[in-house]
Formats: structure tokens, C-alpha cells, sequence
């Protein structure tokens, strides 16, 4: 489930569902103030693109440099392109 906000910033931002999707399903969590913030790594990014499929996978490949941060109800609060190495 999508919040308003998620909804605007994933289409500003050019963050297809599908991007959506393999972040939350091949990446990793981090608890961070309260939500749980989804990114993908290196390792994570090689498990979804043996998941995915090559072409696949490099259709969706530059969304993933997102993160994505989830409420405690699984609601998406936000999304957005990662511009250097999230610290936690």
C-alpha cells in the first residue's frame, strides 16, 4: 500500500512498482527512526538480478540505487534515489 506521498515522489522520481517490488523482495532492512528503511547492496543486487533475469533486471536497474521506507502497518511512506552511502 502506497501513502499519497509515496505515490508522488515514486512518479517524480521515475520508481516503478517493479522497482518497487524487487527492492522490498531482494533488498535488506534497516530499522531507522521509527520505519523500516529497504535499499539494495551489492549482494542484493546480484540475488535479484539471478531472480529477475537479465533483461528484466536491466530494465529496472537504475531504479535501484533507491531506498524506500515503510511504516510499521507495511504502508510505502516515501521513496527516493540514493545519492551516497546511507549511514544508520
Amino acid at each position: 500500500m502506497y501513502t499519497r506521498h509515496a505515490q508522488l515522489r515514486c512518479q517524480q522520481r521515475g520508481i516503478s512498482p517493479e522497482a518497487v517490488e524487487a527492492i522490498l523482495a531482494y533488498g535488506n532492512a534497516r530499522r531507522h527512526d521509527g520505519a523500516d528503511v529497504y535499499y539494495l547492496d551489492k549482494r542484493a543486487r546480484c540475488r535479484a538480478e539471478a531472480a529477475l533475469g537479465r533483461p528484466r533486471y536491466c530494465r529496472i536497474e537504475k531504479a535501484l540505487d533507491s531506498y524506500l521506507v515503510l511504516a510499521d502497518d507495511g504502508s510505502l511512506i516515501t521513496a527516493a534515489h540514493r545519492l551516497r552511502r546511507l549511514k544508520f
